[in-house]
């Protein structure tokens, strides 16, 4: 069948097939141009700023944008406009299933290049030539062989294909990977966790019930941590998550509370002033913002007091100087206004039992079983 044969079996008209061509030369201008001025306001944004990594994406992903599919889809239009009979209906239906799933592979396969990459690089700044090892790229290619799978299958379904006994032994050996390698997918998973929801970072001093220590790398499977003492502790990803973490980078400032003891002799007169003594030292202070101070107990053994204070910023070597200072003045406090630190004297009491009819033993050493005798601690 020759081309002319073809046409005129199509049942076209020429002012149909015109329109038609015009509309597919109208939809490459515009999309081509559409896609040209969000790709130049995304460059812009980038240029503006190094913090946004959604318009870096968008950027890179849109810049595989194929010149082949942008004239596929606009000649789909154009023959959307055509009056065609049904079983060429169906066969442009197929066409535009293949070129738009095949642009969406096409942006999905630079995206996830992309934004692997560039996670990897932010946690891993210990790599001098910013390149990515061969676990990531391992994991990388397993995303993107996973969305041209998905989109072949869909294809092959489109096209009217069974692919229920393929895709069915793709989950049964899905699963079996799955169970084989359960604890490495889990920690795989805590680390995208960490990327998504980002309660650390490479640098930030954590801590949790078990271990603290600087923040060295992310890894897939472990994180890394540089400990006070010097050493590196290495912890599972799913293991971290599991714990309470408390991310001392973010602390803005730091509540104090700590209390000072006397003698429980100290009159009232003096007691109602330490208060009042301490807010006078405290709100001297700088960068310290005073809260409150109250008389709390008062025992046998001891009175104390309560004080808190907020130190406005996160610090610690200014928290330790802080503190320093308080104690130093509440020494100076309690010296000034003639108050005891030390505790109540203490009395041991020992019990000496002597038989009455013993022989030999003077009259004067005779004692009670009962009777008790009273010496200083320490004799």
């Amino acid at each position: 069948m020759d081309i002319r044969a073809f046409i005129a079996s199509l049942d076209v008209s020429l002012p149909n097939a015109l329109f038609a061509l015009a509309l597919a030369v109208a939809s490459f201008v515009a999309i081509h141009g559409a896609l040209m001025l969000f790709r130049r306001r995304l460059d812009q944004l980038s240029d503006e700023s190094a913090h946004r990594p959604v318009a870096e994406v968008l950027r890179k992903t849109l810049a595989r944008t194929s010149n082949l599919v942008v004239f596929a889809t606009s000649v789909l239009i154009g023959l959307s406009a055509l009056d065609l009979p049904p079983p060429w209906n169906a066969r442009v239906s197929h066409l535009w299933f293949l070129t738009l799933g095949l642009q969406l592979a096409i942006y999905l396969h630079s995206a996830i290049k992309v934004t692997a990459r560039r996670y990897f690089q932010t946690h891993d700044r210990s790599a001098a030539d910013a390149q990515v090892t061969i676990a990531h790229t391992l994991i990388i290619w397993v995303l993107q062989t996973s969305v041209w799978v998905i989109f072949a299958l869909a294809l092959l379904s489109n096209l009217g294909i069974n692919i229920t006994t393929f895709v069915a032994s793709l989950g049964i050996g899905g699963i079996a990977i799955a169970l084989a390698v359960q604890n490495v997918l889990g920690d795989l998973f805590a680390s995208l966790s960490i990327a998504i929801d980002k309660p650390f970072e490479v640098g930030d001093f954590i801590s949790t019930s078990d271990t603290s220590g600087t923040v060295e790398k992310v890894g897939l499977k472990t994180t890394r941590l540089r400990a006070s003492s010097g050493e590196q502790i290495i912890v599972s990803n799913a293991e971290l998550l599991k714990s309470t973490v408390s991310n001392f980078k973010r602390m803005v400032t730091r509540r104090i509370v700590y209390n000072l003891r006397a003698h429980p002799d100290t009159p009232p007169s003096l007691a109602a002033k330490v208060p009042t003594a301490v807010a006078e030292f405290i709100g001297r202070i700088d960068k310290v913002r005073f809260d409150r101070a109250h008389l709390a107990k008062y025992t046998q053994d001891f009175i104390e007091w309560e004080i808190v204070y907020t130190i406005l910023e996160a610090d610690y070597d200014l928290f330790m100087n802080t503190q320093q200072s308080v104690i130093l003045a509440s020494m100076q406090m309690f010296a000034d206004l003639g108050i005891s630190t030390a505790p109540r004297a203490q009395q041991l009491l020992l019990q000496e039992a002597v038989e009455p009819d013993a022989p030999d033993v003077p009259q004067d050493r005779v004692r009670h079983p009962a009777t008790l005798r009273s010496l200083p601690k320490g004799a």
